[in-house]
């Protein structure tokens, strides 16, 4: 059975976090990841409350826990419909457990780089 992983964002102005003064490395390796893993075909979403807001008035385990907790429970991580993460995002490590993974299959590849070792001089 292929799991469904759901993450409920607070209101912010990008998914990335490289928008504001400071960056967020919690961010930048959420939407790695979350990027690699719906380049290989997994269900994996997430909804920004600025930009999506009837995703979290639509979800009854979302609505319910905003209604509980408020925006401090933000964000949530549902997987298969279950809360398994509220107030922090979920690391690497957690996700590639949720979808049977190893850590490396969340590594991006760079591309690899040829450089030309010999200059040519003009006369």
């Amino acid at each position: 059975m292929e799991r469904k992983v759901q993450i409920y964002d607070p209101a912010m102005c990008c998914d990335t976090g490289v928008c504001g003064p400071s960056v967020d490395p919690a961010l930048t390796t959420l939407a790695t990841a979350v990027h690699a893993l719906k380049k290989e075909g997994y269900d994996v979403e997430r909804y920004n409350l600025a930009n999506h807001p009837a995703a979290f008035a639509e979800n009854e385990t979302v609505n319910g826990l905003l209604h509980q907790e408020g925006t401090e429970a933000l964000p949530a991580v549902l997987v298969d419909g279950e809360v398994q993460k509220t107030g922090e995002y979920p690391t690497k490590e957690e996700l590639t457990s949720w979808f049977e993974l190893e850590s490396k299959d969340l590594e991006v590849q760079q591309p690899k780089l040829t450089l030309d070792v010999q200059q040519v001089k003009g006369e």
